[in-house]
């Protein structure tokens, strides 16, 4: 019986569960991380402390997921109806099949472009050099006139202006008013800074506001702005916001403050200190003058008792006038007597050294040398000759042409090998006798050994 043929080609089939992990695993690895913005809705935060809700636009809408340990990251909790801008994976949930988001980062979306936008500006000003600590301006430590550039109805004015009365009243303040927030600041501003450098009355200069959100402090973040205090010959201090703000203005200007008042903090010396400073320099005045005048009055007392009768000064110096003629005079006799001395040793050593006595002591000297070269050579000679004597009776007698002189010969076979054992021989073997005076070709006949016996 053969099988069913329609039931062997049936493709396998997927169970559920199998579709929705390839799905996911296709989802996950096509879409490693998305950026995606919408308006935010049905958001769900049950016990588990994960957040789930979807994001739409006019014309589709996606499920998303935040969990706990991301959504904890967040200052404010997001509410219905906000426009958001996520970053996630995307996936799949299995159980049900739904296309989904896992939430990793959500922001406001205009924060997130004007976060952009910061960063870009940010990174190319500083790669210009904008914000390099060798192009800064030091701040006066005590300022002839102080510039800001503010709004003139804001609090950052009365705020800087609170704490220069307190400080150091004396200082005068010009006040170059400007819109800080709004699309016309940024132009406002610029214009504010360069009246500042037309007036040229200042010689520091505070730019900067209260706080507010990021879009009310945006006109800082401006490039003109940032070019206009780059571009400041007068030293410039940023004073926007709070604390915790930070604009492009703070990293070109000179020295950045935290708040308005830290930077009139900063620039303006304390009026108190002043005084106390002062006092201190006056009273370290009069006790220097009292300690000069001291001083000055015992040198006059030192130089009165000093003075004497011009007549004895005149005695005195032709008392000594006297004295260094004597010393001199015994002086010069003591020089030539030793420069006579020193002459004639010289004159002695110029007769010992003369050239024909060292010609004749030369001469001796060489006639002397040549007569032991003579006999040195004729020892060495002798000893030579009485060596080789030596050595040819040494060699005479271990010479083998001695021992043939005495009757021996040595025997050698056809290839010219020393026979030394008859054993090596056979009857009718050409053999070489070399004697004293010539050598003699003979034939083995027999041969015998030391034993009697014949090989």
């Amino acid at each position: 019986m053969y099988p069913d043929s329609s039931q062997t080609l049936r493709p396998r089939s997927l169970t559920v569960s199998e579709l929705n992990r390839q799905a996911r695993h296709l989802l996950e690895s096509s879409f490693m991380q998305a950026w995606v913005e919408g308006e935010l809705s049905s958001l769900s935060r049950p016990s588990s402390g994960h957040w789930y809700f979807s994001l739409k636009d006019q014309r589709a809408q996606v499920r998303c997921a935040m969990f706990r340990g991301f959504n904890q990251r967040l200052r404010e909790i997001p509410k219905e109806g906000d426009q958001v801008r996520i970053r996630g994976k995307v996936s799949l949930y299995e159980n049900r099949g739904d296309f989904q988001i896992i939430v990793e980062h959500l922001e406001p979306a205009g924060l997130g472009a004007l976060q952009q936008a910061f960063d870009a500006l940010k990174a190319r000003l500083q790669a210009e050099g904008l914000f390099a600590v060798e192009r800064k301006k030091p701040i006066p430590d005590t300022p002839r006139h102080i510039g800001v550039v503010t709004s003139p109805t804001g609090a950052a004015i009365h705020d800087i202006l609170t704490v220069l009365a307190r400080r150091c009243p004396g200082i005068p303040v010009t006040l170059y008013p400007t819109a800080v927030q709004g699309q016309a600041a940024t132009a406002s501003i610029v214009d504010a800074i360069n009246r500042a450098v037309r007036h040229n009355q200042a010689d520091v200069l505070i730019i900067g506001r209260g706080g507010g959100s990021l879009e009310d402090l945006w006109c800082f973040n401006e490039e003109a702005v940032a070019r206009a205090i780059a571009n400041c010959p007068i030293a410039t201090v940023s004073a926007v916001g709070h604390e915790v703000d930070v604009t492009i203005a703070d990293f070109v200007a000179d020295l950045r403050a935290p708040t308005p008042s830290a930077a009139a903090e900063k620039i303006s010396p304390d009026q108190s200190a002043w005084v106390a400073r002062l006092a201190e320099t006056r009273q370290r005045l009069i006790s220097a003058a009292n300690r000069q005048l001291r001083q000055q009055n015992i040198r006059l007392d030192q130089i009165a008792a000093r003075l004497r009768d011009p007549r004895q000064q005149l005695q005195e110096k032709a008392q000594r006038l006297d004295d260094v003629e004597l010393r001199f005079r015994h002086a010069i006799g003591q020089r030539l007597a030793k420069e006579h001395t020193h002459s004639n040793h010289l004159a002695q050593r110029l007769m010992a050294h003369r050239p024909s006595r060292q010609i004749g002591e030369q001469g001796q000297k060489v006639q002397q040398l040549g007569e032991r070269l003579q006999a040195s050579l004729k020892r060495q000679l002798e000893t030579g000759n009485q060596q080789l004597e030596a050595a040819a009776r040494t060699l005479n007698a271990v010479s083998p042409l001695a021992t043939l002189g005495r009757g021996y010969a040595i025997v050698s076979s056809d290839d010219q090998t020393v026979v030394r054992d008859p054993a090596s021989l056979s009857p009718g073997d050409r053999i070489q006798a070399k004697l004293a005076k010539g050598t003699v070709d003979a034939t083995v006949s027999s041969v015998h050994t030391e034993s009697g016996q014949t090989p």
